[in-house]
């Protein structure tokens, strides 16, 4: 693999060098580094090694073949020396090197602004998603208790009809019991009537079986057939039930939607950097 030709400092002009200084932009050997990190004015220039900076030419004007070493802010343009006594004349101008400082200097600030600023809103917004969540576990927390609660409710209901339903059966089985257990002493009656009639039938006529026949007779009509009741009718009408009829037993749960212009894909036109 190639090396790169090594570079002679640009301050002494004899020693190696190695830093690059970025505002100057300048190679310096280290002694002529360490002094310019002395100076007050040049203290805070930035260093890079040489082996890290990529070679590239110095712009010339193309009216004069010299180099672009100012801007002018009239026309925001790079100018050589010349340009600032031709076409620039009269125009406000600064060195071009201490505007690319500057203009580093605020894209640092700029960028750095807006990463801070986005760092911020991101952790916010996974905070406030976690809060999402956690909101939604309780709402569907809450629906489950109110459906358990309802579920309660509808068991206690059955349970409360059917004991009604015992209740009021047991009052009826019961009247029924007795109309038939009176019954049955008027069939035990009459089937003891028929056999004293039998009995009879066996005894010689004489005026004893007069009295008898005619005491039979008297209790024959004494006994009274209990008629069949009509018995009580027994059904349930059950009340048709809907999906809807059981939702409206339910609470309403409403959730905001996010701003349809925040979920929209921006084309953000963000530089590619060089390779």
């Amino acid at each position: 693999m190639a090396q790169a030709a090594s570079k002679t400092c640009e301050i002494c002009v004899s020693a190696s060098a190695s830093p690059y200084c970025l505002e100057c932009e300048q190679y310096f050997c280290e002694n002529c580094k360490t002094f310019h990190k002395r100076q007050k004015v040049t203290k805070n220039h930035q260093f890079q090694s040489s082996s890290d900076i990529i070679p590239e030419g110095k712009s010339k004007c193309q009216d004069h073949n010299e180099d672009l070493s100012f801007i002018c802010i009239t026309c925001n343009t790079a100018v050589c020396s010349s340009c600032l006594t031709g076409n620039h004349k009269r125009h406000a101008f600064s060195k071009l090197r201490d505007r690319l400082s500057q203009l580093k200097e605020k894209n640092k600030k700029d960028v750095r602004g807006k990463v801070q600023e986005a760092t911020k809103n991101t952790k916010k917004m996974e905070e406030g998603l976690k809060e999402f969540d956690v909101n939604l576990e309780d709402v569907i927390k809450a629906i489950t208790a109110e459906g358990t609660q309802i579920k309660a409710m509808v068991d206690k209901c059955i349970a409360e009809m059917i004991v009604s339903v015992r209740d009021q059966s047991r009052r009826e089985h019961h009247k029924l019991s007795k109309i038939i257990a009176d019954s049955n002493l008027d069939l035990k009656a009459g089937s003891d009537l028929d056999q004293k009639l039998y009995e009879l039938d066996k005894t010689r006529n004489h005026g004893k079986l007069l009295q008898s026949l005619q005491k039979i007779t008297g209790d024959i009509a004494k006994l009274t057939i209990t008629p069949i009741p009509e018995f009580p009718n027994m059904q349930y009408t059950a009340k048709p039930a809907t999906d809807n009829d059981i939702k409206q037993l339910f609470g309403i749960f409403k959730i905001s939607e996010v701003d349809k212009q925040q979920t929209i894909n921006r084309e953000r036109e963000i530089p590619s950097p060089k390779r």
